[in-house]
């Protein structure tokens, strides 16, 4: 399952808080958009990132860096993502 986790890149902090939980990446996009328009920021800046969760969660519990990956097993992940941007 999908998650959007409240995530600050901290190191001293590895509980992730869980947000919101989802069955497809494209509801937690929506999700994450409505998110980031009610806040008024860009996604860099809002904390939040979507993950795959190995192990079933829900709202208002809290993950580590074990528990989730930025991909599910098996998911196609954009060019984009693989390959820097720069020169």
């Amino acid at each position: 399952m999908y998650a959007l986790i409240f995530d600050t890149h901290d190191v001293d902090k590895p509980f992730k808080k869980v947000l919101s939980v989802h069955r497809t990446r494209q509801t937690a996009d929506r999700v994450l958009e409505i998110r980031m328009a009610r806040l008024g920021k860009k996604v860099w800046a809002c904390d939040t990132r979507i993950v795959w969760l190995k192990a079933r969660a829900q709202r208002g519990d809290t993950v580590t860096p074990k528990q989730f990956s930025t991909w599910r097993p098996g998911e196609k992940i954009p060019y984009g993502e693989l390959h820097p941007d720069g020169d």
